[in-house]
């Protein structure tokens, strides 16, 4: 898998926000991707260097669309911690 397919967008919520005062940072990821791969692809992309990886898969949701029930796909999340002092623009503004 090619690094920039590794990551595939930021997740910026309010608890996303939240986690970068404590240099911690939201990604969806590739579903066949691992930690090791997480953290290549955030340290060349970003330019920063990344402490921890965590990684975890997040289940599909029922959703109605009137009377057909149908569910959004599964995807993965990566938390990245950075070392102290570091920061990603993206999550800065």
């Amino acid at each position: 898998m090619h690094i920039y397919e590794v990551l595939r967008r930021p997740i910026i919520t309010e608890k996303g926000t939240l986690m970068a005062e404590n240099n911690q940072y939201a990604f969806e990821v590739a579903m066949d991707a691992n930690k090791v791969m997480v953290k290549e692809a955030v340290e060349k992309r970003f330019g920063v260097n990344v402490l921890r990886v965590n990684v975890m898969r997040m289940p599909g949701k029922t959703r109605r669309f009137g009377r057909r029930v149908s569910t959004t796909p599964s995807w993965k999340k990566a938390i990245v911690t950075l070392a102290p002092g570091q920061t990603i623009e993206v999550f800065e503004g």
